[in-house]
């Protein structure tokens, strides 16, 4: 696919063409479009050096101030020390694409400061034009880019894969998580461990509100009485309720350390109660159930013995009435699906949504659920996907019979690709049965 051309009699035009004329000749859709912002932004493609906007005060003061301070060791557990033995950065960026912490292989940072690859330094595309830090930051999700897909000319031997990391509460992003050195920064095993790594990270911020929470919520200890044991670091806070929804036969529910295997009915209830936090009314929560509004009596026999079982398993989800409602958040593995979509870990977003939301139900609102996850999966691997996890996309139930889904991969194959005789008989298949 080639790079859009701006107008060669424009000031911009002028700037930019012999620049275009060294682009990669089959740009990816989110490379291309990366280099028009870069390009509608007057990055200079000749960049020798990425500019520092945190000096050594401002620097320690954002790292000290950063949420992503407290998941330092997570990243350094998971991540770095491996990066470190393969050669590799890690990079951890603010939300704005300042680099705030390096670790890894001494003599590549050494490298890597020629182009100023450092800590303080702004790799955000408005700064630098494409590059994995910037991309992942702007698209809100992850991204690899390959040497010649970095828009400026002395980032070119380098590779890159980052990941942004949220915060779950809010979803906003907090930051980026990065891995720059050469091929093997690329390889298909390095996206998978980043976006592990961050989905550790994410967990550990919420882990460390909930810390907060708690001790914010202990009264203050009275002037003469004895002094409270401190409490240990791991005796945090309990994980959240977790319901697991996808591919399942039967859902399970892991609540205050037990997992407790419930009905396909009161799954169902749950899944939708837990989709709408907010609250949901008798007659609509009826129809979304049975397809009718006729079922109320039935209904609200199913919720009495609902509340029944979390009152043994999970006392704070026992649903409210008048609208029916969770008195706090369930969350479910659909969300860590969406969420997972949102910032752009498909090999890990494909690996949780084989075998879909609840498959054997057939309750509307459970069966509306789980094809707007089956459509947004879909859209979000076509729009940004590697090929390596299209091409396995392509290969499930789901998948195998989309004729777009199918093209797009021969699209994206090399020409010389020995794997684009499987595609084209595959095409030519679907396109006979077809007629």
């Amino acid at each position: 696919m080639a790079a859009a051309q701006p107008n060669p009699g424009s000031a911009l035009g002028r700037e930019t063409a012999p620049r275009l004329e060294s682009a990669p000749g089959r740009m990816r859709r989110i490379v291309r479009e990366s280099w028009d912002r870069s390009i509608a932004r007057r990055v200079d493609p000749d960049l020798q050096h990425a500019p520092i906007r945190l000096d050594d005060a401002l620097l320690r003061q954002q790292r000290q101030e950063h949420p992503l301070a407290v998941a330092l060791p997570v990243v350094r557990r998971l991540l770095a020390h491996h990066a470190e033995d393969a050669g590799l950065i890690v990079a951890i960026g603010d939300a704005h694409g300042r680099l705030l912490w390096l670790e890894g292989d001494r003599g590549l940072r050494g490298r890597a400061e020629s182009m100023g690859f450092v800590e303080g330094s702004d790799w955000s595309e408005a700064a630098v034009g494409t590059s994995a830090p910037g991309t992942a930051l702007a698209l809100g999700r992850a991204v690899q880019i390959d040497r010649a897909e970095h828009f400026g000319r002395l980032v070119q031997p380098w590779s890159c894969s980052a990941v942004p990391v949220r915060d779950l509460a809010t979803g906003e992003v907090l930051g980026v998580l990065d891995i720059t050195g050469g091929s093997d920064a690329v390889a298909p095993v390095t996206l998978p461990l980043l976006e592990a790594t961050v989905a550790a990270v994410e967990a550990e911020l919420q882990l460390e509100r909930m810390r907060r929470r708690a001790d914010a919520g202990r009264p203050a200890a009275r002037a003469g009485a004895p002094a409270r044991r401190p409490v240990r670091r791991g005796a945090a806070p309990r994980a959240p309720p977790l319901l697991r929804l996808l591919g399942v036969e039967r859902a399970e529910l892991v609540a205050g350390g037990r997992t407790v295997t419930l009905t396909p009915r009161h799954a169902e209830i749950l899944a939708l109660l837990a989709w709408h936090p907010d609250g949901v009314s008798a007659e609509r929560l009826t129809a979304e159930l049975y397809g009718r509004e006729d079922a109320l009596v039935t209904l609200r026999a199913e919720i009495v013995r609902l509340r029944a079982v979390l009152r043994e398993a999970a006392p704070s989800l026992v649903p409210a009435s008048r609208p029916y409602r969770l008195p706090q958040q369930l969350v479910t593995d659909a969300h860590r699906l969406r969420a997972m979509l949102d910032r752009g870990a498909h090999r890990l977003a494909l690996a949780a949504a084989r075998g879909g939301l609840l498959p054997g139900s057939t309750a509307p609102g459970v069966v509306a659920l789980r094809e707007e996850l089956r459509a947004r999966l879909r859209t979000t691997l076509l729009e940004g996907a590697s090929i390596d996890v299209l091409l396995d996309y392509a290969r499930t139930d789901e998948a195998a019979l989309d004729m777009e889904v199918q093209r797009v991969c021969l699209e994206l194959l090399p020409r010389r690709s020995p794997r684009r005789a499987e595609l084209v008989e595959r095409i030519a298949a679907l396109e006979a049965s077809l007629g």
